[in-house]
């Protein structure tokens, strides 16, 4: 029996029954995260997800580093030059602490970072595989950002992880 965690239009997840592998469905913005990879490896998922879950439960999470500059602004900054062969480290270094999803192939589809701003999270993603975005051409270039209270977040990581150990 799959279980089924949170609001699709802001951040969900459908975990299915399995051994050391589980299938996994994230979506977030109303958009198919693991639309290329929704099988995980549950040892590793969990942890990963685990630690997420902690990192913001004791109150992590860096707030938006460019005043008076969108989420989604935001994130396209972090993703000028990155990459680039003449990319700084400082620019790598600041990209790299706000970072999240970072759970294996089920998400490495996607660029997602992550803003606080107290009891709020705001998530912005982009795809980058050339084979999605030709498949979903609507998706090139596309920043989409989730709002969501910290808590409920929090929550779904965990009901995800619960759902992994009684898999």
């Amino acid at each position: 029996m799959n279980v089924v965690l949170g609001d699709k239009l802001r951040f969900a997840a459908e975990v299915g029954e399995a051994g050391p592998l589980c299938q996994v469905d994230l979506w977030a913005a109303g958009r198919w995260l693991t639309c290329d990879d929704n099988v995980a490896y549950v040892p590793q998922f969990r942890r990963d997800v685990l630690d997420t879950a902690a990192w913001l439960r004791s109150g992590k999470g860096p707030p938006l580093p460019f005043a008076g500059v969108s989420a989604e602004a935001t994130h396209r900054q972090l993703m000028h030059r990155a990459g680039d062969d003449d990319e700084p480290e400082a620019d790598y270094r600041l990209r790299s602490r706000f970072r999240v999803f970072l759970w294996g192939p089920t998400t490495d589809n996607v660029t997602a970072y992550l803003f606080r701003e107290e009891d709020r999270l705001m998530i912005t993603l982009g795809f980058w595989r050339e084979e999605h975005l030709i498949n979903h051409p609507e998706d090139a270039g596309a920043v989409f950002v989730v709002e969501i209270p910290a808590e409920e977040f929090i929550g779904i990581l965990e009901g995800i992880a619960a759902a992994l150990d009684a898999s």
